[in-house]
């Protein structure tokens, strides 16, 4: 059995991480702007447009994320549209992302007092005017801890892409287990990588809460 220093196990795991961290922005980001346009779409109070988005944002949250990635990767390919791991994993975990995102701000927008509506109405401003000026800012102002939150939750999905053969710390992880045959060693330290990803993120969204929790005597 071939021997590896753990300075090469540890340069392979990193090598690794770029990809964990590069599908983490792409699906938070690229979710993120799917799901502000979902936002401003369904708090339109149009019916059919509402229950589109509900029917989607229940069928994300409802199915498990790993089938997902397999409906995906293999409908891509049933479509005739070549795709590759990273390409079918950053279009599911965009998605995925955009639905939760999508019900943590509405529920932040809907958290907003209607006095704020009636106020902005009173000076002459339209929808969307009323909602870039007054009513988002407020809310992105709730939904920054939760968001953050969710994050973390979006990094571990990441994981998951391994099964479709997306190389990242989880995949590296399993092929330097199989050459090692030093499993604990291995995923240990995967296990480590990923909470030195996860930690500072859930500290920072502990952090923005306790900040942003209105005081006593403004409850």
């Amino acid at each position: 059995m071939m021997e590896f220093p753990f300075s090469a196990i540890a340069w392979q795991l990193m090598l690794a991480l770029r990809w964990t961290v590069g599908l983490s922005l792409i699906a938070f980001f690229g979710g993120g702007l799917v799901a502000l346009v979902l936002l401003v779409a369904r708090i339109t109070n149009t019916r059919w447009v509402n229950m589109a988005i509900a029917c989607y944002v229940q069928i994300f949250q409802g199915t498990p994320l790993l089938m997902q990635l397999f409906l995906t990767y293999f409908g891509l390919a049933l479509l005739g549209l070549q795709t590759s791991p990273l390409v079918a994993a950053a279009v599911c975990l965009t998605l995925y992302t955009s639905a939760f995102l999508c019900e943590i701000w509405r529920g932040c927008v809907e958290a907003i007092p209607k006095g704020q509506w009636e106020a902005s109405s009173s000076l002459a401003l339209n929808y969307l005017e009323q909602l870039r000026y007054v009513i988002l800012p407020q809310a992105a102002r709730i939904a920054m801890p939760p968001t953050a939150g969710f994050l973390v939750q979006v990094i571990k999905g990441t994981a998951l892409a391994s099964v479709i053969g997306f190389v990242e710390i989880t995949k590296a992880g399993q092929m330097m287990s199989n050459v090692t045959h030093k499993p604990f060693l291995i995923y240990g330290c995967v296990a480590l990588l990923y909470f030195a990803l996860c930690y500072p993120i859930s500290r920072w969204s502990q952090h923005l809460e306790a900040r942003l929790r209105p005081s006593p005597q403004h409850a």
